[in-house]
């Protein structure tokens, strides 16, 4: 009998575990760019605390382990900033990501401000492009960032009434 996958807000406990997947998830990126610096990758315990309590932070566990991960905010004028998505390498390509997105996009859209959605990948990245084109999410714009990475941003218009913010979902 195997578990599902359920996804939710991340509480302080999980600050550990998000940033030793997200050390893990990200070797690939860094692999790419051939950059170990990368800010997934040098981010330190006291800055994810930080966003832990600023921003929405999600989880996927399956059973006590996080599995996967996403963050996000809403600025100002509305937009939906997302940001490290990463699912642990075993379980990449089952579409956790996707779910994972939707999540996110559905917390953030519950701020009530929200009219689109805007994140960023490496412009190398093709299964990450994958998955966000097949969410909807179209390239606006390009920018290196401080690690050198060149990057793409892509936007996707939120239409609609939030949807109930039930994360727990099963695989």
């Amino acid at each position: 009998m195997g578990m599902s996958v359920t996804i939710s807000a991340a509480a302080t406990e999980d600050t550990e575990q998000i940033l030793k997947l997200q050390y893990l998830a990200f070797q690939r990126e860094a692999e790419l760019y051939g950059n170990y610096r990368i800010q997934p990758l040098t981010e330190t315990l006291d800055s994810l605390k930080a966003e832990l309590e600023a921003d929405t932070v999600l989880v996927a566990r399956l059973g006590d382990e996080v599995v996967g991960t996403v963050r996000g905010s809403v600025d100002a004028d509305g937009t939906g900033k997302i940001a490290k998505l990463c699912v642990h390498p075993r379980l990449q390509g089952h579409g956790l990501g996707a779910r994972l997105l939707r999540a996110v996009e559905e917390a953030l859209a519950g701020h009530g401000k929200t009219t689109r959605f805007r994140l960023h990948s490496g412009n190398k990245s093709e299964s990450n492009l994958r998955l966000y084109r097949k969410a909807g999410y179209v390239q606006v714009g390009g920018r290196t960032a401080p690690d050198g990475v060149p990057l793409v941003i892509l936007e996707k218009a939120f239409e609609g009434e939030a949807a109930p913010a039930d994360f727990a979902v099963s695989a």
